[in-house]
């Protein structure tokens, strides 16, 4: 029988921890959410069986009173988009376990990556193996997890290996796809980081953890095609291709931006093989066994069919928190702001129009000439920026703090208004605002604000060159916006009036 524990995440809006806390849930351990931005996790079901505090790893002060003698603290927290990550996790890693021997902490539990035996470590393997050390030279108890490649729906990983695979029939491969991996299926993860808060004070260390199968990179993605059931792919390998060079190729070809296609990469330079199984003397495997790569990816490409994505790798990449004031907002004390303002009446219901607006990007694309949207998006990848492709989790609904192509949703009032905050490369920050109220003929008014804050010069020209598009573009989009709810209108009375056939 597991004994029940007060289990602290950090860093539960990123992947892993996102998944991790209803695992938690359910194995009956109470649990507290430790934020930065509480408000990303508003939305997620389990917010009402959690404890939600405000904390910031890179200030340590902001935890002394949130931990408590006997916590089990899950750190799952890396700053991989930053370019100084290093040293703001190594900080993080001391002010972590400095706040947990203070308490008097339980246990410490980190999700770290496989070190390989090579001497000469990539900065992302070698920072996650030097907040790994941080923990383990503590007196705080230490269970540090090491993975390799995950495969589950929505992680970088696999979205990487996805698109790939799928987009390239003919593939040029560098020599690092011939390394060995050992990839674990996200579930196995999951088990292995929830049994860790049952662990007694005795143990204390680094363990591998790994799926049943070693595969080269090019075995993955030709099983992964073989699942997918897509046509054999052709392999073209070529020795020069570097790292850098490979970074810059997923960045266009995938949705994960350069910033961590890079590391991700670096990391396969060194074969990520399970040194042994000692994970096995204080853990048992699942009692289905693990994961095989092939159920994993079956797993994964099911869950994306059914839209049924609880999180992904975007969601932790969001600079800044949601309740940030734009600089509309009346906070707002000086400087230069340009607005693109649209309203349009429809004889669309409010339900009809907010439909639409909460189902905007992704698979049903903008409302507005698809070309330019898709050719800045292209422009946006090529200068290292998250372009298009980053898509959405659900076709229908949205979430506070979730990635939305190019967009982050940074505020969510069901069923008024929305508000996204861009993310792609600008010369200043910006904003798109929806929302829907009713109309006094019984139909909706649509409003629609985009709010551009320009940085120096270049951001004034980059305003006032593309002001001249912003008709076809922001007025495109005021009118197939209200003209889809129209159409959602109709749908809905027809599949109604079949129903009472």
């Amino acid at each position: 029988m597991v004994t029940s524990s007060r289990c602290v995440v950090v860093g539960a809006t990123g992947y892993i921890g996102g998944r991790l806390v209803p695992e938690l849930l359910k194995a009956g351990h109470e649990v507290l959410v430790v934020a930065r931005s509480p408000d990303k996790l508003e939305d997620v079901p389990w917010r009402e069986q959690v404890e939600v505090r405000l904390g910031d790893v890179t200030a340590p002060a902001s935890f002394g009173q949130v931990l408590r003698a006997g916590d089990v603290v899950y750190y799952l927290v890396h700053s991989l988009t930053r370019p100084d990550f290093v040293e703001v996790d190594r900080a993080a890693a001391h002010a972590i376990a400095s706040a947990a021997l203070s308490a008097g902490a339980g246990r410490l539990v980190y999700l770290g990556g496989i070190v390989p035996d090579d001497s000469h470590l990539s900065p992302h393997l070698a920072s996650r193996a030097e907040v790994g050390r941080v923990f383990l030279e503590g007196a705080v108890p230490a269970t540090v997890l090491q993975a390799a490649v995950i495969i589950g729906s929505g992680s970088a990983s696999f979205e990487m290996l996805r698109y790939l695979t799928e987009r390239l029939p003919i593939m040029v491969t560098p020599r690092w796809v011939h390394n060995r991996v050992q990839p674990i299926a996200v579930r196995d993860v999951l088990h292995y980081l929830v049994r860790a808060a049952a662990l007694p004070p005795d143990v204390h260390g680094a363990y591998d953890i790994g799926g049943p199968d070693v595969l080269t990179y090019l075995e993955m993605m030709r099983r992964y095609a073989v699942v997918a059931e897509l046509p054999h792919r052709i392999v073209v390998p070529v020795p020069v291709l570097t790292p850098w060079l490979s970074g810059q190729w997923v960045n266009l070809v995938t949705p994960v931006p350069r910033a961590i296609a890079l590391p991700l990469i670096e990391s396969l330079v060194n074969e990520v093989v399970c040194h042994d199984r000692a994970i096995a003397d204080v853990i048992p495997d699942p009692a289905e066994g693990l994961t095989h790569y092939e159920r994993a990816v079956e797993l994964a490409l099911a869950h994306i069919r059914n839209a049924d994505v609880p999180t992904r790798w975007s969601d932790a990449s969001a600079p800044g928190a949601p309740s940030d004031p734009i600089p509309s907002d009346p906070e707002w004390t000086g400087g230069t702001v340009y607005e693109d303002r649209r309203e349009q009446e429809t004889p669309a219901s409010p339900a009809a129009l907010w439909e639409v607006i909460e189902s905007i990007g992704g698979e049903h694309g903008w409302y507005s000439f698809p070309l330019a949207w898709s050719v800045r998006g292209w422009a946006d990848r090529v200068l290292g920026g998250v372009g298009l492709r980053r898509g959405r989790r659900d076709p229908r609904r949205l979430h506070v703090g979730e990635a939305l192509d190019w967009w982050r949703v940074e505020r969510l009032d069901r069923p008024r208004s929305l508000r996204l905050r861009a993310e792609m490369r600008l010369p200043g920050r910006g904003w798109l605002e929806l929302s829907s109220e009713p109309s006094a003929n019984g139909g909706a008014i649509y409003h629609q604000r985009a709010i551009f804050e320009p940085r120096g010069l270049a951001g004034h020209l980059y305003w006032h060159i593309i002001a001249p598009f912003h008709g076809l573009i922001f007025g495109g989009m005021a009118r197939n916006i209200t003209s889809a709810a129209i159409r959602q209108d109709e749908a809905t009375l027809s599949t109604t009036s079949l129903g009472l056939k």
